[in-house]
């Protein structure tokens, strides 16, 4: 068995992992990179418009035989999880190599793609990988194990091959709403005398960093929404379900209504029979807010029947102006000018949830200049989606893999701080397991 991580050594975000066995290959996500070599971010959008020769060109896409350029095709791609840093250059790909995935990985990007302008899974390459259950791949055997990441349907890869085992931790945390997962990972793996674990480190090199676990942070969100003179603001990817159960759960213990857009409700319909969620069109306490531009398109995207359904459940600005501190509700800033007209209710609250970074761009900038017009505030409230440093070297520790192989990191070479079975390869470089 042979191991080429084609990207991700030193970066975080655009997973691609080859692994080679006999006759067979296989890909192990093709991510979309987030940033460049100098720790710029990427404007993804602007990647997105680009053609597969141009992202060639730019070293976006990595020349892997069959899967991007010509050659031999390998005989599957597995897809970890949604985020687009792993999914992100599925288009390109060539349209005959199978796709493997969760169910909640292929719903999460049936929701990105009418929502969000993220990749398309198409029926006729998806195969579905349930976690626990071995699946034959040429010569590799797989079996996917579900973890705790900050998207709904996040797996990790066991490869069987050729008298070897590799894991391939795909993203995941150890403080999340489900640590059932992790434990049980741990257990499952742990007796297989693994040969290499590609353990992602986004935060191997914050070791002084732990900040709360789910069920912290819904308290403190709880806290907000019944302090808030307001309307609140919830600004969160709805594809991170254990964020939208902390919200939905304050906003109950709050006696308020929870306000989802019409990409949540979306989101929550398509995962209300395998999780506790509730449906929108039948809770008297959700009620779902269509903004003009999804009104403007959704019989253009074939999502009449969605609207339908969701209408009678429906809410408008006007409603909520008329008595703002009742309501929870999602917001983008895309809705300040085209559905709030520039204004926001009196003391409005929002509870930020996501990546800092993000609040340096020009529409969040706008977004807390209005708030401050209206005696509102902003208010960062948010944990990670990835695995702390501490949980890294536990995790490592409890499965005993011969080989830890850093991915999904800046600083690869922390781990050897800590870990002392480590091997550090570069983009492109190959490991054989003899």
């Amino acid at each position: 068995m042979r191991i080429t991580i084609h990207r991700g050594t030193h970066e975080i975000g655009g997973n691609c992992i080859e692994i080679t066995a006999g006759n067979s290959r296989i890909i192990l996500d093709v991510g979309m990179p987030l940033f460049k070599s100098e720790g710029e971010p990427y404007d993804t959008a602007n990647l997105k418009r680009k053609s597969k020769q141009e992202l060639l060109d730019m070293g976006i896409l990595p020349k892997i035989p069959g899967l991007f350029v010509e050659g031999q095709q390998p005989d599957a791609i597995l897809l970890s999880h949604a985020h687009e840093d792993h999914t992100g250059l599925i288009r390109h790909s060539e349209a005959e190599i199978p796709v493997y995935a969760s169910k909640g990985t292929s719903k999460m990007m049936k929701a990105g793609e009418k929502f969000a302008l993220q990749p398309t899974l198409p029926r006729s390459r998806y195969h579905e990988i349930n976690s626990d259950e071995p699946v034959q791949i040429g010569d590799f055997k797989l079996t996917a194990y579900s973890v705790d990441h900050s998207i709904f349907g996040a797996q990790a890869f066991l490869v069987e091959a050729e008298g070897k085992t590799v894991l391939y931790s795909g993203d995941l945390r150890m403080h999340g709403r489900k640590p059932g997962m992790h434990r049980s990972l741990i257990e499952k793996v742990s007796i297989k005398k693994l040969d290499v674990l590609l353990m992602e480190g986004t935060h191997i090199g914050h070791t002084e960093y732990k900040g709360s676990n789910e069920y912290e942070l819904e308290e403190e969100i709880t806290g907000l929404i019944k302090s808030a003179p307001g309307l609140i603001l919830a600004s969160f990817s709805p594809q991170h379900v254990d964020r939208l159960v902390g919200f939905l759960r304050a906003t109950k213990k709050s006696g308020k209504v929870f306000v989802a857009d019409a990409y949540t409700a979306f989101v929550m319909r398509l995962i209300a029979t395998e999780t506790s969620i509730p449906k929108p069109e039948s809770t008297e306490w959700v009620k779902v807010f269509f903004p003009k531009f999804f009104l403007e398109s959704y019989e253009r995207k074939g999502m009449k029947t969605f609207f339908t359904f969701m209408n009678p459940a429906s809410i408008g600005v006007e409603e909520i102006r008329s008595d703002p501190s009742k309501y929870v509700m999602l917001f983008r800033p895309s809705m300040l000018d085209s559905d709030f007209n520039g204004k926001l209710p009196d003391g409005s609250r929002c509870l930020y949830s996501r990546w800092s970074g993000y609040l340096e761009q020009k529409e969040w900038q706008n977004t807390k200049a209005k708030l401050d017009q209206v005696n509102g505030d902003l208010i960062e409230v948010h944990t990670s989606g990835h695995i702390y440093a501490d949980d890294i070297k536990t995790l490592v520790k409890a499965i005993k893999a011969k080989t830890v192989i850093p991915i999904h990191t800046f600083e690869a070479e922390r781990f050897a701080n800590v870990i002392p079975n480590v091997k550090l390869l570069n983009d492109g470089e190959s490991f054989p397991l003899a």
